[in-house]
């Protein structure tokens, strides 16, 4: 009858809403969509990691061009994998309720494709590549945007942009707390 109340302790609760931007019962909702998502394994073990292809199958994750990338960073076990309280970490950051500050942070991790705390112009060229689909650009004007890009945002002059320098572009971008959320 609890539902998955019963999945967790009082005090189990307490921790993710003081760890989360969520209130107890939106943790619960969260758990039922982590639940729905695989209902055999999560009945089996609470501790259970949901494999990568797995979580892409949230309807919001399944359209997103940076799926992969999301769920690595989200991962405690760095493979794309997500136990509940990944999960839970995700819909955290991706709610309206968690801060821009936030939000940036994650922003930058999951478009640092190769992990060296710098959005480079090797990253920039992944973003843009995912962002435009099927409508990849031809060399040249993908080189003119990223040199456009960088001659807007790299104020050190490095060829690529430090998280400061990430975060400063995000203050100017009006719709970004918007596209960098999931809706419970």
């Amino acid at each position: 009858m609890g539902g998955s109340h019963s999945s967790f302790t009082e005090a189990e609760l307490q921790d993710y809403q003081e760890l989360t931007f969520f209130s107890k019962k939106e943790i619960l909702h969260v758990h039922k969509r982590f639940h729905l998502l695989d209902p055999d394994a999560v009945r089996a073990n609470k501790d259970v990691c949901l494999p990568q292809g797995t979580v892409c199958e949230l309807p919001e994750l399944k359209v997103n061009p940076f799926k992969d990338r999301i769920c690595k960073v989200f991962s405690s076990q760095g493979d794309g994998s997500l136990s509940f309280e990944d999960f839970l970490d995700m819909m955290s950051v991706f709610s309206d309720a968690a801060p821009k500050s936030v939000k940036s942070e994650y922003a930058f991790r999951i478009y640092d494709f190769d992990e060296d705390d710098f959005v480079s112009s090797g990253d920039l060229r992944e973003v843009i590549n995912r962002l435009t689909g099927e409508q990849q650009l031809s060399d040249e004007d993908m080189q003119q945007l990223i040199n456009n890009i960088l001659e807007e945002s790299d104020l050190d002059d490095d060829d690529a942009l430090s998280f400061a320098e990430f975060e400063h572009v995000i203050s100017k971008a009006p719709d970004f707390m918007n596209s960098f959320r999931i809706r419970l």
